[in-house]
């Protein structure tokens, strides 16, 4: 992704001396036959060292404590990661952009009482032609057959509720709100993507019918989904044919898409 063109090699001199300085660590890739690849990550000094850096000021930090602890995280992260790629190639490829730190991962936002919505990642992304520049935003959400269907159906009511939730000032009781909670980070609320992966095609495409119906039958998300765009697809896809074939399905109804065009 930072330098597409380069080697492999070149990117291990870099990490090696940062390994050494104590600013990354490494442990190896969960899987059979990847015993010699390895995710690296910053360590706690690393991350104190990054974190005034301009390019990642307001981004959630994220220290790691240990390899078990790196170990544990790496298989939703190297997800996420997956997903992330297809718009950087797909930006590269198109003239359009957006790059690394156009996508900031694990997003929280109150949804009122007490609660809040953590995305797994909020993308910008600035669509350029001869004459216009169009900039888009969405919140995306990366699912590994990991939790049941319903549960990320439900995920939908929380998108619905930050949408709706007006933060009431501190100290004032009564009806009496700022507006919309949302309108503090974005000035359009960004559409809503989901990213499946991690079984059969027909088991996701059946994953994928429960947010439709929850868009469909759910008072909440279905005006919300009459205002923002929602759409799913199956990882393996756009890392096929790119985020901007026609593999995108409308949660809200219709038939596969772009994801510009949900």
């Amino acid at each position: 992704m930072l330098r597409p063109d380069s080697s492999r090699q070149l990117f291990s001199r870099a990490l090696n001396k940062l390994r050494a300085a104590g600013f990354v660590d490494l442990t190896p890739l969960p899987g059979r036959d990847r015993t010699r690849t390895h995710v690296w990550y910053l360590t706690p000094e690393g991350a104190r060292l990054t974190r005034d850096l301009p390019l990642l000021r307001g981004r959630p930090p994220y220290p790691i404590t240990s390899t078990t602890a790196a170990s544990l995280k790496t298989p939703h992260t190297l997800t996420v990661l997956r997903a992330h790629l297809p718009f950087a190639a797909d930006a590269r490829k198109l003239g359009h952009e957006h790059g690394p730190w156009d996508w900031t991962p694990e997003i929280a936002h109150p949804i009122g009482e007490g609660e809040r919505l953590v995305a797994d990642a909020v993308m910008h992304y600035t669509l350029i032609d001869s004459e216009h520049r169009l900039k888009l935003r969405a919140f995306v959400e990366v699912d590994r057959t990991t939790m049941s269907s319903e549960r990320l159906a439900v995920k939908l009511i929380d998108y619905a509720r930050l949408f709706r939730y007006e933060a009431q000032p501190i100290g004032r009781r009564g009806p009496a709100s700022p507006g919309a909670a949302w309108l503090r980070w974005y000035p359009v609320f960004p559409r809503v993507l989901f990213v499946l992966t991690g079984a059969s095609r027909a088991r996701l495409k059946n994953r994928i019918s429960d947010p439709q119906a929850m868009a469909a039958q759910h008072p909440l998300v279905a005006a919300f989904s009459r205002e923002v765009p929602l759409g799913a697809t199956i990882l393996e896809d756009i890392e096929q044919h790119g985020p901007a074939g026609k593999v995108w399905v409308p949660l809200a109804g219709g038939q596969p898409r772009p994801w510009i065009d949900l």
